[in-house]
């Protein structure tokens, strides 16, 4: 007898992280981006305002467009279950917002004048966190110092040629949060193993 199939939520936070991210983009078509600049960027605003600093965490969940949304989640969907899996839920929740504040506070003090939504820095981190699977004790990984080359070294070499719009320092920062993560968590899991 053939066992039916179902369909399985193998991956909590990133199936929940996806469609809050899809939720506000429908949210913001449906405003003509009012709600996505009220709520879901960030950009210089006074220190006092309750939604500098609410903002300061969601604007990950904002993004420009529908083309900016499926471009993100697609890496989201391909890498978060990996890695919820191996970290845990808490984890990923814990780099989302650490990665989230820090590309904030640094767009708010380095770039003023420049608005910042999307989940590209969460990407990042996600890129540079997962090339630690395969992570051992006393070593680096050679997948991770390539990831690192290619995907930090073009958001480099594009923030300094490339006038488009992208924020090049979000995906340098989220890559490094993730990087990070990635190091500190394997190497915690390599010593329990010992």
């Amino acid at each position: 007898m053939r066992k039916r199939l179902r369909i399985t939520i193998n991956a909590p936070f990133v199936l929940a992280f996806v469609g809050l991210c899809f939720a506000v983009t429908l949210l913001g078509s449906l405003t003509g981006g009012k709600s996505t600049r009220l709520l879901f960027m960030t950009y210089h605003s006074p220190l006092l305002s309750p939604l500098t600093w609410l903002r300061a965490f969601t604007h990950v969940l904002g993004h420009s467009g529908w083309a900016h949304l499926i471009g993100n989640m697609s890496y989201i969907l391909l890498l978060g279950p990996m890695l919820e899996e191996k970290y845990g839920s808490k984890t990923l929740l814990t780099v989302t917002v650490v990665t989230a504040l820090a590309t904030s506070i640094f767009n708010y003090i380095v770039f003023p004048n420049i608005a910042l939504c999307g989940a590209s820095g969460v990407v990042f981190a996600f890129i540079l966190m997962s090339s630690f699977t395969g992570f051992k004790e006393g070593e680096i990984p050679l997948t991770f110092i390539l990831v690192a080359l290619f995907y930090i070294g073009q958001q480099v070499y594009e923030g300094l040629t490339v006038n488009d719009n992208i924020s090049n320092t979000s995906h340098i920062i989220g890559g490094i949060v993730g990087g990070f993560f990635g190091y500190i968590l394997n190497v915690r899991s390599g010593r329990k193993r010992f």
